[in-house]
């Protein structure tokens, strides 16, 4: 095997894997990996492992806090396991019990980090299987959680969303908070009349109406999941059916955009399963939250949360949906053992989601949208890091890190890349299809490395002679941009780059059919080949704007595209814009960026600065840090 090799020293050779984690330790935090298994987690489930979970749980809108108890199954690893290692954040522990005996046991917490403490529970000698109870509540500063006033959530009554991904589940419940322990889980929740309680589980029963103006709601989970795949909403919510296996749930505004940008759930739903094999969760509910959830959508099992920027009526942002159902195989059933092989989850699942598109919509699609991405993945790479910093490296070395710090499209966009070049080399999606669904079924329910999947790769086209020619060091470990790049069917592209050559030397269009006739892609793709142009004058955004409604776009994407190259251009008009895009809704997509680029902005600052700290309380945890973080300014 022939390795790629860099120099170090005088004349001395690395490997390419090597060196890539020598420069990435060089970067990294001088604080050890949590454990052998995880860099970002304290628990050691090799040593006793939770096998179930239930929570009984009561939603304290007052306090802001979640408090209740835990139940775990624990079953010891090692026969003379003594102690079973939690993680934890700001979680106020009042007693923990072996359930057989009833009696307490020991348990302490460790010091703080930046990835919260360690529990330590003091285990029964004699007992290999056993239930523990551990009593507790959660803090109004927990980063897993945010607590709505009913004027923040847009009705009459307060709200509650919870958000555990990447290592936020530990802030809402004491856990083994590692993608690598997947476990079924039971809920029994308790909330203020009328409001309702959802989660990521199939709901048993109805509502049960309890004394002081209480409801308890009941869910089960039984195909075992990861702890950042927990989650609950709380508030006051309407449903609408979309499909025979989906609701979507939210206010009655946002219900009435959803059962149109919605309306192809179930088709995207069968089309994932003819390319992935059966749905193994039952029901695939969406709930359109309030505009302060962070991203524009998440997994969660059973019920995909939504952030409300995807609806505008005309279903221009169904590919979000198509991405979430593709969780339900890559992410959700098979899944990444730590965050260093995000891209197993998260690479998987956009080449999955530009599957579905393509077999609806055609090929050109499927392609035009990894333009797009390929855009969005150069800017990553250029811009936000640089070519050389090793978050840009598929499987990046956390040790240290926050996997909050490291987050960027590099395992979206440079994963699906790197799958689609296996497609090819192997042959096509008649040969790589198959493939996919193997893999699929042999690790389902399970977490695994990137080895793993390399050597069940290898395996599998073990006759394949082209396989030889991978370099899997570059593609794995190497940072910056992927050392291939697809052959895109450009069709789709081309009229948006000849409208925006106009644009640009100044053979403005005089009227705005082009534009309107274009698709959601093909606008976003004017808009970004707008962005990496030379700067426009003011005349020609402000005739822009005047044609083409930019400015009050209902597509949030489209808005957020065209205020970026306002900043860009220094026009005055986007500073209000962008400052409002990014406090009245809190997703990172449109919020860091905006931010961003307007604090590059000299005299904007002190104004940017000041927008920032009157609105950070309404942000979610992960969102406020982020933004902060990139503005140099400390939460």
């Amino acid at each position: 095997m022939v390795l790629s090799l860099i120099r170090r020293g005088a004349g001395q050779l690395l490997p390419t894997r090597q060196y890539f984690k020598v420069v990435g330790k060089v970067m990294a935090s001088s604080m050890p990996r949590l454990s052998p298994g995880d860099p970002s987690s304290y628990s050691r489930p090799d040593q006793a492992v939770v096998t179930r979970i239930h929570l009984d749980l009561t939603a304290d809108f007052s306090k802001q806090v979640l408090t209740g108890s835990v139940t775990l199954g624990v079953r010891k690893v090692e026969e003379q396991a003594r102690q079973l290692k939690l993680d934890c954040s700001k979680l106020d522990i009042v007693e923990v019990k072996e359930d057989g005996s009833g009696k307490s046991l020991d348990w302490k917490v460790g010091e703080a980090g930046p990835c919260g403490a360690e529990l330590t529970v003091t285990l029964p000698e004699t007992k290999e299987d056993m239930s523990i109870t551990l009593s507790y509540s959660t803090s109004p500063s927990s980063s897993a959680l945010q607590w709505l006033s009913p004027a923040q959530a847009g009705g009459d009554h307060p709200y509650l969303f919870s958000q555990n991904q990447a290592i936020h589940c530990r802030a809402m419940v004491p856990c083994q908070d590692t993608p690598s322990v997947k476990v079924p889980y039971t809920a029994t929740i308790t909330v203020p009349s009328p409001l309702t309680a959802l989660m990521s589980a199939l709901r048993e029963g109805d509502p049960l109406s309890l004394p002081g103006g209480l409801t308890q709601y009941k869910f089960s989970q039984l195909v075992p999941i990861q702890s950042y795949l927990i989650a609950i909403a709380v508030g006051q919510l309407d449903s609408v059916r979309v499909g025979p296996r989906s609701l979507v749930w939210g206010g009655k505004k946002q219900l009435e955009l959803a059962k149109v940008d919605f309306s192809e759930t179930e088709e995207m739903l069968t089309t994932a399963e003819s390319l992935c094999g059966p749905y193994v969760w039952g029901d695939y509910d969406i709930l359109v939250l309030p505009p302060s959830f962070p991203f524009g959508g998440m997994e969660n099992p059973c019920l995909t949360f939504a952030t409300p920027t995807l609806l505008s009526g005309d279903k221009s942002n169904a590919n979000v949906i198509a991405h979430e159902i593709a969780h339900s195989w890559t992410g959700n059933l098979v899944t990444n053992s730590n965050f260093e092989h995000f891209w197993l989850n998260e690479g998987f699942t956009v080449f999955t989601e530009r599957k579905i598109l393509g077999r609806m919509r055609g090929e050109q699609t499927r392609h035009f949208s990894a333009i797009l991405g390929w855009r969005d993945l150069e800017e990553c790479v250029n811009s936000q890091f640089s070519p050389t910093h090793p978050f840009t490296a598929l499987v990046p070395d956390l040790t240290g890190v926050d996997p909050d710090d490291a987050f960027s499209t590099i395992p979206y966009e440079k994963g699906s890349t790197f799958l689609w070049y296996l497609e090819e080399l192997v042959g096509g999606s008649e040969k790589f299809e198959p493939f996919l669904r193997a893999y699929y079924e042999h690790f389902m329910y399970k977490s695994i490395t990137t080895d793993q999947f390399k050597s069940f790769f290898l395996a599998y086209f073990s006759s394949n002679p082209a396989i030889s020619t991978i370099d899997w060091d570059t593609w794995l470990y190497a940072p910056g941009m992927p050392p291939y790049k697809p052959n895109f069917d450009t069709t789709l592209a081309v009229k948006s780059r000849e409208l925006a050559d106009k644009w640009v030397t100044g053979n403005i269009p005089e009227i705005n059919k082009e534009f309107e006739e274009f698709s959601a892609e093909q606008k976003l793709e004017f808009l970004g080949i707008l962005l990496e142009s030379d700067k426009l004058d003011h005349q020609k955004l402000e005739k822009m704007d005047k044609m083409y409604s930019l400015s009050t776009s209902p597509n949030t994407e489209v808005l957020f595209g065209f205020i970026r190259i306002g900043i860009k251009a220094r026009w005055e008009k986007s500073v209000e814009l962008g400052l409002d895009l990014a406090t009245r809704q809190g997703r990172m997509k449109f919020c860091r960026p905006l931010f961003k680029d307007l604090w590059g902005w000299e005299e904007q600052k002190e104004r940017v600065k000041k927008c920032f700290m009157e609105h950070r309380a309404e942000m979610m945890s992960v969102c406020r840090e982020m933004v902060g973080k990139d503005l140099g300014i400390k939460d």
